[in-house]
């Protein structure tokens, strides 16, 4: 049957296309979406044309002004952020008195910025508070601290690592630039952001971000674990070296102020303090040459003799010296005596106890990146990677800075922690041994060098700490060495032998390879080897006996060899009068250092001594005053190095520094004149000449002072009218 007309219709209205009447469009589909709008008026808040601006106010070169780049900073566009803070970089070089008028509002708005997810944006950011900074007082930086280390601590948690690796970057930052800041409150004992810092340092290493409650390891917040590339984890490590070195420090700073401990010395003798029966003899020991940095030109404050002391009045002996003496409430009372103590203990505990802690927890990580730089630093071919030895450098840092604070704690007083820190110290020692000394075995590559002499150094005074730790009180040391068998050797003493050799070719100049030449010491290098040669030279081990002749010959050379002109010679003249006098000390309990042998390379060190004097002349005031001051103790303390052949040497030695007798031009005046007129050096070099004078010595010292204001109290002190100055 055919089909009927009407489904014809309906089957060809489905192909066939509508004719388009004129003047109409065409019809929408029925799910079109309607996109049209309408408005009144459309803003333009960033063109000119319908934007009046000051033309007073300073813009950059794109006509924006300070408050405009602010709110750049906000923008979603990451180039507009970026050309943003390039703004302002501009504005702030052209019209600098923006920056100390609208410091706040730079802070708060570009600090956000820290933890941006753009990589250009982060960089441009730090290189703005790296030219931003230094131009910053410290005092003006310091109250934005919180807000800084706020969203740099917030960043150090962010998802991604690279943003955390930025934040490491912003951190060293704020390190160079307000390191006490940073690092407060670093062992969770007060509120400041040092710890939240700590934290992310862990947390990015994967080794834990809270502190535990007694002996176990520190507590992960998170179970993410990060994969940094060696680079980046450079980065990190050596970031946190440089945040323990503060924050180390500023700990120490602060139990020396709560006890109320001396200041130290122009050296740090900490090594000489287990030495002393009391931590007093040891303050006064560390005091006696230190130099009291005289400025130029500094006249001397007149006193009259007194047989009694006044303690009221300013800078008496008592009060500088003796804290009680100069309490303003009086005598101390019991009380006042055992909370002063009782706090001090308890805090530098707790310090001490924080960073035993966080060593402990640290080690795997520790030994884990040396072991996976190792290979690739101390390969027979000779290649050196540098980031790979960076890295060990860094792990070397971290552990010096740990268990040096672990082992120079004077409160730390249970022994069996200190083992346990001890046997750290021997295990990662253990992996380093097999390579010492670090040296390079190819081509001379000055960054290597450095590197590794470096490493050297860290090895050479973590065995020292070794050492120090092991030595007991005399009764017991004598015991222990009667018990000794010669001959036979433990590993730490193995190792003692081997750093021994290398500190002495290091004082005699002497290079580790054949190949190459030796360098002579920077006084870096030097204050830093001071504590592994007392270690050697103070050791009683009847195994090592040569061991500490060697190297306290070695000492005395070097300090005999080192040119008055260098910059390492008031250190060498310091740390061997200090080593001379020690022999002159009641309180200490160390065995006596010279022998035969030795007592005549000290003699010949004394002698030229003068000498140094002559060609110092003026022109480092603070060496001038320690050799003088230790020579004058040398001969108050009666010390059987100051025989009647060394004095007169001294004598014959000293004439020529006051004046000088010409055959032809008369008399000349010595180095002695070119000291600041009226200067406290002046008068100690008077006080030396008054204890050893001659008639030779007393003629030269008279034409030196005639009309000058030292005439009359040399004729006090020759006469012994008045008493010396620096008694």
């Amino acid at each position: 049957m055919p089909k009927s007309a009407k489904k014809r219709k309906d089957k060809a209205a489905d192909f066939s296309k509508a004719k388009l009447k004129l003047g109409k469009g065409k019809k929408l589909a029925n799910n079109a979406i309607d996109t049209s709008f309408k408005a009144r008026s459309i803003a333009l808040p960033t063109q000119s044309i319908s934007l009046d601006k000051d033309s007073d106010v300073p813009t950059t070169k794109r006509r924006l002004t300070f408050d405009d780049l602010i709110v750049h900073l906000k923008h979603y566009s990451t180039g507009t952020r970026k050309d943003a803070i390039a703004g302002l970089r501009e504005i702030l070089d052209a019209h600098p008195e923006i920056l100390e008028s609208s410091l706040t509002t730079l802070i708060n708005a570009a600090v956000r910025v820290v933890g941006d997810e753009d990589a250009a944006v982060r960089k441009s950011l730090l290189e703005l508070f790296a030219w931003v900074f230094p131009r910053i007082s410290t005092e003006d930086l310091v109250p934005h601290a919180t807000a800084l280390l706020l969203f740099t601590t917030s960043a150090q948690t962010h998802i991604f690592p690279e943003i955390r690796v930025d934040a490491i970057r912003f951190l060293n930052l704020f390190l160079e630039h307000i390191p006490a800041a940073t690092v407060a409150g670093w062992d969770q004992s007060g509120s400041g952001n040092g710890g939240r810092v700590l934290e992310g340092y862990l947390g990015i290493l994967s080794a834990g971000t809270k502190f535990g409650e007694t002996d176990g390891p520190m507590k992960a917040t998170s179970t993410a674990s990060v994969v940094l590339t060696p680079g980046s984890k450079l980065v990190v490590l050596q970031s946190l070296s440089t945040f323990l070195r503060h924050a180390v420090s500023s700990s120490s700073h602060n139990a020396r102020e709560n006890s109320k401990s001396p200041p130290v010395s122009s050296i740090d003798t900490w090594y000489l303090a287990s030495w002393f029966l009391t931590p007093e003899a040891y303050g006064v020991f560390d005091r006696l040459l230190r130099p009291r940095h005289f400025p130029p030109g500094n006249s001397v404050t007149q006193k009259t003799w007194q047989s009694e002391a006044d303690l009221e009045c300013e800078g008496d002996v008592l009060s500088q010296n003796y804290f009680l003496a100069s309490s303003s409430g009086g005598a101390w009372t019991l009380q006042q005596l055992s909370d002063s103590v009782g706090n001090t203990v308890k805090e530098d505990g707790h310090e001490s106890t924080f960073v035993r802690h966080l060593a402990r927890t640290l080690h795997s990580t520790l030994i884990s990146t040396f072991l996976d730089c190792a290979p690739s630093v101390f390969s027979p071919n000779g290649k050196v990677d540098e980031t790979q030895a960076k890295l060990i450098l860094a792990v070397a840092e971290i552990t010096r800075h740990l268990y040096g604070a672990i082992l120079q704690s004077t409160s730390d007083r249970d022994s069996e922690r200190r083992s346990a820190s001890c046997a750290d110290i021997k295990s990662i020692l253990g992996y380093m041994s097999p390579y010492f000394p670090f040296q390079l075995n190819g081509a001379r590559e000055i960054k290597a060098e450095q590197i590794f002499q470096a490493l050297n150094l860290i090895y050479c005074e973590l065995t020292s700490l070794l050492i120090l730790t092991a030595e007991v009180a005399p009764a017991r040391r004598d015991k222990r060495a009667t018990q000794a068998q010669p001959g036979s050797k433990n590993a730490l003493q193995v190792q003692t032998e081997r750093v021994s050799d290398y500190v002495v070719q290091l004082l005699n100049g002497e290079s580790l390879s054949n190949s190459q030449l030796g360098r002579p010491l920077t006084q870096s290098a030097y204050a830093a080897l001071l504590p592994t040669i007392w270690s050697l030279i103070s050791n009683v081990d009847p195994n090592l006996s040569d061991v500490s002749t060697d190297v306290l010959q070695a000492t005395i050379a070097h300090a005999s060899r080192t040119s008055s002109k260098s910059a390492l010679k008031q250190t060498t003249v310091e740390f061997m009068a200090r080593v001379v006098l020690l022999d002159t000390e009641p309180q200490f309990r160390g065995h006596p250092t010279f022998g035969s042998n030795i007592a005549e390379k000290v003699a010949e060190w004394l002698c030229h001594l003068p000498k140094c004097l002559w060609e110092i002349g003026s022109t480092n005031l603070a060496a001038t005053e320690i050799i003088l001051r230790f020579l004058i103790n040398l001969c108050q303390r009666r010390s059987p190095l100051a025989n009647a052949q060394t004095l007169g040497s001294l004598r014959l030695q000293l004439v020529p520094y006051f004046s000088i007798t010409h055959p032809v031009r008369g008399q000349i005046s010595g180095p002695y004149s070119k000291l600041p007129s009226g200067s406290p050096i002046r008068r100690l070099a008077l006080d030396l000449a008054s204890l050893i004078c001659d008639s030779g010595l007393s003629s030269a010292v008279e034409v030196a002072v005639l009309g000058t204001v030292e005439q009359p109290y040399w004729c006090n002190i020759s006469t012994g009218s008045l008493p010396l100055s620096s008694v």
